[in-house]
């Protein structure tokens, strides 16, 4: 593989990637299309070899993960494609690698390829396909089991970084976007949040390779169980507690009750995972766990949200990611036992409001219209252009809700922080850190509630009314 530095001459044109990547494998690549998600790195599938009449060889299916090219991260991908090879040895499935390089041999950006698998990812279909009822009974056991394997993987020669102290790491990721600064948006739930972490640590367990986002999305499943792990992008070293505690995160859930994925128990991942680790963590280690990654979480929508608003990489995708923050403040106020699911209602379900419009059709009939084309399934697009649509019509309804109630909500939180003698969020967070409030927890957490039920109106009113688990 060329490990030298990454071409400038970022490669778009498929039929461009298409001719690199023949040229890097040594053979005929046809059929390359870019699959839809990957929110921080690109996903393509294409065939390679020849002509499967040829004596000499058939076709291949094969995958692709590439940088975006304006945000190569070659060290980053060099050990992503050792820990994949370093997991298949200890027994987990992945998927065979193939090639992986920098970019520089003209695929433009550091990649890795891999075998194309046969499985479902999308979560919403691994909790309800039929298909799948047999695969989902043991499929906890099968979970629980993996980590352990991926948690007996040697460090050795894989360089995998090892960071900082957890929670002043999650602190100033948190921070990013608490601070002053173009994007500065303090965040009071998720400071109740950081400061029960603060003051209910673990002891550290072992250091272990952790995959770093082990979670319905980068798990492939089929009618047998589990089919392969993907996306280690992040693996790094720490404690192994935590990608059990990112598994039981509610956003992996996607509206099932069951705490871990939507597919079982708790008590049923740690006991599979003891099964084959010898040992088995705590209770309470694994709710700490889960409440920072629910925290981790909404930094990372967040960050994902910047891309977009730093004008560097445009993406309505990212965009929404950022109105998904207060789904996390509201799952780790629901962890913490300090709120209870409920109903709210949804604006668009209310009678229309009086917006001033200057002539029909308003600012709400024309966002009303554009989403509902979006939302239509266009003959003639991919998969990839279906779901960048499906995004598109849920931002303008995120739109149109914020533009019948936002300035009611916006009032109503004026004169909750006015209550609490706060002149804005930023205030109230620093003194629910440093305690200032305590005497008024039930005030404050009153207010606290309000707003993040509020912001949930706007970008998915459905969500507070899912169970915790």
């Amino acid at each position: 593989m060329n490990d030298g530095a990454v071409n400038d001459g970022a490669v778009d044109d498929p039929a461009v990637l298409a001719e690199a990547l023949g040229s890097v494998l040594g053979v005929p690549v046809s059929g390359l299309r870019q699959l839809a998600g990957g929110a921080s790195r690109q996903i393509w599938s294409f065939e390679a070899g020849n002509d499967p009449g040829d004596p000499e060889g058939g076709v291949r299916r094969l995958v692709l993960r590439r940088d975006p090219p304006a945000s190569p991260r070659p060290e980053s991908m060099r050990a992503e494609a050792a820990v994949l090879v370093a997991a298949a040895g200890a027994g987990v499935p992945v998927p065979a690698v193939r090639g992986h390089g920098d970019g520089s041999d003209g695929v433009g950006s550091p990649y890795l390829i891999m075998d194309y698998l046969d499985g479902e990812t999308i979560a919403r279909r691994l909790l309800r396909d039929p298909r799948l009822e047999r695969a989902r009974t043991g499929l906890v056991a099968e979970l629980g089991r993996a980590l352990a394997r991926i948690h007996s993987i040697a460090p050795g020669d894989l360089h995998l970084e090892q960071p900082s102290e957890p929670l002043e790491r999650l602190r100033s990721h948190h921070g990013e976007f608490g601070a002053q600064g173009d994007f500065a948006e303090p965040r009071p739930a998720l400071e109740f949040a950081l400061r029960w972490l603060d003051e209910n640590r673990p002891a550290s367990g072992p250091e272990r390779v952790l995959h770093g986002d082990f979670r319905n999305g980068n798990l492939m499943v089929g009618p047998e169980g589990l089919v392969a792990v993907l996306d280690w992008e992040r693996a790094h070293l720490g404690d192994p507690v935590q990608d059990l505690g990112w598994l039981c995160v509610k956003a992996w859930r996607f509206g099932a009750p069951a705490p871990v994925g939507g597919f079982g128990t708790r008590a049923e991942l740690l006991d599979a995972y003891a099964e084959e680790a010898g040992w088995r963590p705590s209770d309470e280690a694994l709710l700490w766990w889960e409440v920072y990654g629910t925290c981790e979480w909404a930094a990372i929508c967040r960050r994902q949200a910047e891309r977009h608003l730093s004008g560097n990489e445009p993406s309505v995708e990212l965009a929404v990611l950022g109105r998904r923050v207060c789904e996390s403040e509201w799952d780790a106020l629901l962890a913490l036992g300090l709120v209870e699911p409920c109903r709210v209602d949804d604006p668009l379900e209310l009678p229309d409001p009086d917006l001033g419009a200057m002539e029909r059709p308003t600012q709400d009939e024309l966002l009303a219209a554009t989403a509902g084309y979006l939302a239509e399934d266009q003959p003639g697009l991919d998969d990839r252009a279906r779901f960048h649509s499906r995004v598109g019509a849920n931002a303008l309804k995120i739109a149109r809700r914020e533009l019948r109630v936002g300035a009611a909500h916006t009032r109503a939180h004026r004169e909750r922080l006015d209550a609490l003698g706060c002149a804005d969020d930023a205030e109230l967070v620093a003194r629910i850190r440093d305690g200032a409030l305590d005497g008024r927890r039930d005030e404050v957490l009153a207010a606290v509630r309000a707003q993040t039920l509020d912001r949930l109106a706007v970008a998915n009113p459905r969500y507070p009314a899912q169970a915790g688990g």
